[in-house]
């Protein structure tokens, strides 16, 4: 059955084979990102129900953005954690809840966090507080969200794509992107939800 999908991040590395991948599959894909055809800005509550309105109605949201900033633990100030959670991890809760009422009954949200949720690297704690906090989100709304509509957390490693992160993940496994993608779309087309990927 083919979808109509909203991917947000599409003009990222993982946003782009997501929406690359579900387009080859049938979907019909809708790309937004802060700088594509379709603009958005997740921070921007009044721009993320903008879009909604020119987008309209759809089967599935796939969100692959946000981003952290990296340094030692002591030189990380509150504004870092703040940035952090306010980019990765409510910038995507504010598309769910921004997005509830244009997403078909059954329809899904798929979100992403990351391996630094639950494994920390020397520079990553305020990615780690981000994706846990994000993690912890996709739990609870799955208990509440309306008309059968599913949630789910896509939590990948470092990707094997991106050469220039895997010095400062010593002895993490990079993953291909293949495989990561393929998590999105056994969340967009599976039954599951509440879930945690991590690849």
């Amino acid at each position: 059955m083919s979808l109509r999908v909203l991917v947000v991040g599409a003009t990222g590395l993982i946003g782009g084979h997501v929406a690359d991948a579900l387009a080859a599959r049938g979907h019909d894909v809708v790309r937004a990102s802060r700088s594509g055809a379709e603009r958005v800005d997740l921070q921007d509550e009044t721009s993320i129900a903008a879009l909604f309105d020119r987008v309209g109605d759809v089967d599935a949201v796939v969100s692959a953005t946000g981003k952290a900033p990296f340094a030692p633990f002591t030189d990380l100030t509150v504004d870092a954690f703040d940035a952090a959670l306010g980019d990765k991890a409510l910038g995507q809760i504010a598309l769910v809840i921004g997005g509830m009422a244009r997403v078909r009954p059954g329809g899904s949200f798929t979100v992403t966090s990351g391996v630094l949720s639950d494994q920390p690297i020397a520079t990553g704690a305020a990615a780690s507080v981000a994706n846990g906090a994000l993690n912890s989100f996709v739990i609870a709304a799955a208990t509440g969200l309306p008309s059968g509509i599913r949630i789910n957390a896509i939590s990948p490693n470092v990707l094997a794509d991106s050469p220039g992160y895997h010095d400062s993940f010593p002895g993490f496994p990079p993953v291909a992107t293949v495989d990561v993608v393929r998590a999105y779309i056994r969340s967009v087309e599976g039954v599951e939800t509440g879930k945690i990927f991590s690849i």
